[in-house]
């Protein structure tokens, strides 16, 4: 079982891509080598594959790293199953897991983030989860998704040590982990990875 992240930059044409590209690239840097496991396609389209317990982490860094941009926002769908097909490049390998993922993707309308897998109960419990888990993410702001990317990169820091790295003080990275829902988003990470593991 493996998991493919399918993603598009919302509103691309309303920021220079030498804002974002780099950054988006380092994210996908962290879970392999491109065109193997990841590659980014017609500009502002890309496809990432990551192991089922990290694909919603994965989401959520990659939320963080583009929210840090005026104007745009990114979609992404996971999708869950067997890889069929192996090819030196993501985007023509095959299997359950992208015809999942390809799916999931089209049917993206007014969500931004949304799973499909092989066990439809679990697909419909984490697909309100995550829903709900939208109204505070999708507006997040710039302040937030640095905050968040940079506590995801660095779980280990505490939050003397995310001003120290961030320029703040203590005071605003409590307050600012609360306003982007930081607590909520581990509960659902973790609810997230537990379900995955029962299930795989």
């Amino acid at each position: 079982m493996t998991s493919i992240i399918t993603g598009d930059i919302i509103n691309s044409k309303e920021s220079s891509p030498s804002h974002w590209l780099e950054l988006l690239k380092s994210i996908l840097n962290q879970f392999g080598t491109t065109p193997a496991v990841w590659e980014i396609y017609r500009g502002d389209s890309f496809q990432l594959e990551v192991a089922p317990q990290d694909a919603l982490q994965a989401c959520m860094l990659i939320k963080a790293t583009i929210k840090q941009f005026k104007n745009i926002d990114v979609r992404l769908a996971i999708g869950l199953g067997k890889k069929s097909f192996v090819s030196e490049k993501i985007t023509e390998s095959n299997g359950e897991a992208f015809v999942n993922s390809g799916e999931c993707f089209e049917d993206l309308k007014k969500t931004t983030l949304a799973i499909k897998s092989p066990f439809t109960d679990f697909d419909t419990q984490i697909n309100i989860m995550l829903e709900l888990a939208q109204l505070t993410i999708n507006h997040w702001s710039i302040t937030s998704a640095l905050l968040i990317k940079t506590t995801l990169e660095h779980p280990e820091f505490t939050q003397n040590e995310l001003a120290e790295t961030l320029g703040k003080t203590q005071g605003n990275i409590s307050q600012g982990l609360k306003r982007a829902g930081l607590d909520e988003l581990y509960k659902l990470l973790n609810y997230y990875k537990n379900q995955i593991q029962t299930l795989c």
